[in-house]
């Protein structure tokens, strides 16, 4: 039997017939005497003990000035201490001992307690070495995590330029008399989709963003003027698949004021109205609403289109959880809902919907009121 493939237990005594009596009790340990205090030190360190046996009339230096010493060594964090006497039991134990039993204990009795102590020893092995496994996978986790946030970072930057470039191109086309009818409804669709594809981008940066909490909100203060222009704005970001669309806005006059990111509220807005157009057919019908609630505003965005299955529902809001086939023809990743609802929960606000298949669809979020320190900021910044 190595060292290496059993267990080690320290019989710190000036005595060498104890660790000789002790070892034919105990299968697969390996029995170690220490004769003093000075080589306890030495040996600790090099080959750390599952269990010590801390004999009280040992001579010399006082185990109870080396045990809190030995106790403050990472390696010796899982031995188990067992101070052995009749007298002296009391400063050792204050020392840091974890049990205590007398020298008169009989053979078989003091081995069954050091069985007790290395069984205890080897369970913080155990959990010592599955902590060790997590870190390392944490570690691997945050490494792949953040591997991919740049990647991501890095694509979405590569990206953004060329595709606002192809669509700044095919706008020029598209208002070129000379292109045909039939070709420039195609140029139509070509811009379109690239302008999903571009919000598609730009959602995956936002939302990697907010999930590692690196998203700053810039918030103002928002009164309705401001929220029927950040509307306006959204209508214009979706593109001219909303010309063929009845759109209706209607903002509450008066509104008590919001703490805002205006850019923010643009990009959720127009990922709600983007999803009511992919859902509704030319001639569909398309409503903003922004009302006052209870601390809050509520804003609303309600299509008469296809609506949602209620298997879909649950899941609506997680990025790629739901790949359903709209009326367009297009898999929808779920990636601008997905930022829809981290970005209103940035807030401080919630977002839900309501849908019956074949009914059309409300999603309704909320935007919670500003605070009174806001609005003490602005009454200053107007006077």
């Amino acid at each position: 039997m190595s060292i290496t493939d059993a267990q080690t237990v320290f019989v710190v005594s000036a005595d060498r017939a104890r660790a000789a009596q002790l070892a034919p009790l105990l299968t697969r340990v390996f029995v170690v005497h220490v004769p003093d205090a000075e080589t306890l030190l030495r040996e600790a360190h090099v080959q750390p003990p599952a269990v010590a046996l801390l004999y009280t009339d040992l001579p010399g230096v006082p185990l109870a000035h080396v045990l809190p010493m030995l106790r403050q060594r990472a390696e010796l964090a899982g031995t188990q201490w067992l101070a052995v006497g009749t007298s002296g039991l009391g400063a050792l134990l204050s020392a840091g001992a974890d049990a205590l039993i007398s020298d008169s204990t009989a053979p078989d009795a003091l081995a069954l307690q050091v069985g007790n102590l290395l069984a205890r020893a080897r369970q913080h092995h155990d959990l010592h070495g599955r902590v060790a496994t997590l870190q390392r996978r944490s570690d691997d986790w945050e490494h792949e995590e953040k591997v991919r946030d740049q990647l991501i970072h890095m694509l979405v930057h590569d990206l953004k330029n060329p595709i606002a470039a192809v669509m700044g191109l095919l706008e020029i086309v598209q208002d070129d008399a000379r292109v045909p009818d039939d070709s420039r409804e195609l140029l139509k669709v070509a811009r379109d989709e690239t302008q999903h594809l571009l919000h598609l981008a730009v959602n995956m940066l936002d939302i990697r963003k907010i999930q590692a909490g690196k998203m700053n909100l810039r918030r103002e203060l928002m009164f309705s003027p401001m929220f029927r222009e950040v509307m306006a704005l959204a209508c214009g970001d979706v593109g001219s698949g909303l010309r063929d669309r009845v759109m209706r806005t209607d903002v509450e006059s008066n509104l008590s004021p919001a703490s805002v990111d205006p850019e923010i509220l643009r990009r959720v807005m127009a990922n709600l109205i983007s999803n009511a157009m992919k859902h509704t057919t030319g001639g569909g019908q398309i409503a903003i609403t922004v009302r006052s609630a209870k601390d809050a505003v509520q804003i609303a965005v309600q299509d008469d289109g296809e609506g949602i299955p209620a298997d879909d529902i649950p899941n609506l809001f997680a990025a790629f959880e739901q790949s359903r086939l709209t009326l367009h023809g297009r898999f929808d990743t779920g990636m601008g809902l997905a930022f829809c609802k981290l970005a209103v929960e940035e807030h401080g606000g919630q977002i839900g919907v309501q849908s019956e298949r074949g009914h059309g669809a409300t999603f309704t979020f909320s935007l919670p009121l500003a605070h009174d320190a806001d609005d003490d900021d602005f009454v200053e910044m107007v006077n």
